[in-house]
């Protein structure tokens, strides 16, 4: 039985890895901003912890009270958003918020847990293709890119910073996944998607820490 927190975690994929790990009986801390009728609904060894907006203060401190003493098996940062701009509809103000929330909050969550994670734990940054330069062919969604991104760069800094303790890093694009962040357009359900996430997770090593990894096992490009 391993220990599992999870961010992002009342809805789509955050939910989906939530009811996975509870079902292989670990204890799983499901950290949110609201909780869900679909989270609530989890058996019991799934303690859901309210009012983690990761981006605000105020949230990052109520996830470190309700966590305090937990030593963690596994942290999964999944909370992210996703807006559009172009570039003749440039709005600042929405790529500086999802900088906040898909970039920094992550980096900060995994600062503020870190001396909880147990030696030879692991950490999972759930980003996206989207952050791929190469991968890049089309344009547009300027913060969505942009955060994802950094968030790619912050995850590798931290591949090699938690390292001496043992502590591998995965970088996973869950795939174009049927949730509300794409109206529900996507081409894989988001229980397939914690399903091969599981999987991945399950194999991470120090070998494979850093490394940036499509949900279907496919090496991406940065």
């Amino acid at each position: 039985m391993k220990t599992v927190v999870i961010t992002g975690a009342n809805r789509g994929i955050g939910l989906a890895l939530a009811t996975q790990y509870a079902q292989q009986n670990h204890v799983v801390y499901a950290l949110c901003r609201q909780s869900s009728a679909e989270l609530a609904a989890l058996q019991s060894n799934v303690k859901v912890i309210e009012g983690v907006d990761v981006a605000q203060e105020v949230g990052i401190e109520t996830m470190i009270t309700q966590l305090r003493g937990v030593k963690i098996d596994l942290l999964i940062c999944n909370a992210g958003i996703l807006r559009d701009e172009s570039l003749h509809q440039l709005n600042v103000d929405s790529i500086r918020q999802q900088f906040e929330v898909n970039a920094l909050a992550p980096l900060r969550v995994v600062a503020a847990l870190q001396a909880q994670l147990v030696n030879g734990a692991k950490v999972a940054m759930i980003t996206s293709r989207m952050g791929s330069i190469t991968d890049n062919t089309s344009g547009g969604r300027y913060g969505y890119r942009m955060s994802k991104a950094a968030l790619n760069a912050a995850s590798m800094s931290l591949s090699h910073d938690l390292a001496p303790r043992q502590i591998a890093v995965g970088i996973y694009h869950p795939g174009y996944v049927q949730t509300g962040m794409v109206n529900y357009g996507g081409d894989i359900s988001a229980n397939e998607s914690a399903s091969r996430l599981v999987g991945l997770i399950d194999t991470l090593s120090l070998e494979t820490s850093g490394v940036f990894k499509h949900s279907n096992g496919q090496d991406l490009p940065w």
